[in-house]
């Protein structure tokens, strides 16, 4: 029962649209026609207005670590339920037709929620191949696969499971983002 309800509950909280409800209170626009259409914190700064981009960001962020910090003070064998159900929120929302963002911002919540450490190094990876490249997609990737290469590298091979799922994941939301960079047609990122 407990794997039920912090699931659900995980996931209802991931699945917020937060860039969605933003863009539409405020610019009375759809993200979903603009730029990529996906609901992230990326395409949100697509609108040009880069409050409403950071606010999603830091917004996606948290709805991944209220859940998850809860979990992991109350019921810690169940973080990881918990991290993947949040997750799997933001990516396939069940009030969007399961249609959602690409999991970047919920999982650095994710990596900073289960150790700091995770997340500074996302964040350190994300930084330098994005200030190489301006491609938020690519940076995204290399994040997501420094986290299983630190696992592996350390001999902490614990864990390290789940944090390959969660990579195979990113780099199937970005299957897309992918194509255009083997065909360079990705479109640089600004974030200033």
């Amino acid at each position: 029962m407990e794997y039920f309800t912090i699931g659900i509950i995980s996931y209802l909280m991931g699945s917020i649209p937060f860039g969605l409800i933003l863009t539409r209170v405020f610019l009375k626009k759809d993200i979903r026609d603009i730029g990529s259409g996906n609901i992230g914190a990326t395409n949100a700064l697509r609108t040009g207005n880069k409050l409403i981009g950071y606010t999603t960001l830091i917004l996606d962020i948290s709805k991944a670590i209220i859940p998850v910090i809860f979990v992991k003070i109350n019921f810690p064998d169940l973080i990881f339920v918990a991290s993947l159900c949040a997750f799997l929120g933001h990516v396939f929302p069940i009030w969007l037709k399961f249609k959602g963002g690409k999991g970047v911002a919920t999982y650095v919540g994710i990596l900073f929620s289960i150790n700091i450490l995770l997340g500074t190094i996302f964040i350190i990876s994300w930084i330098v191949i994005f200030i190489l490249t301006k491609y938020s997609s690519l940076s995204s990737i290399i994040g997501a696969i420094s986290i299983p290469l630190y696992f592996l590298l350390t001999g902490q091979s614990n864990n390290v499971i789940f944090f390959i799922i969660m990579f195979v994941l990113i780099f199937f939301t970005h299957r897309e983002n992918i194509k255009r960079l083997k065909n360079k047609e990705e479109s640089k990122t600004k974030i200033y």
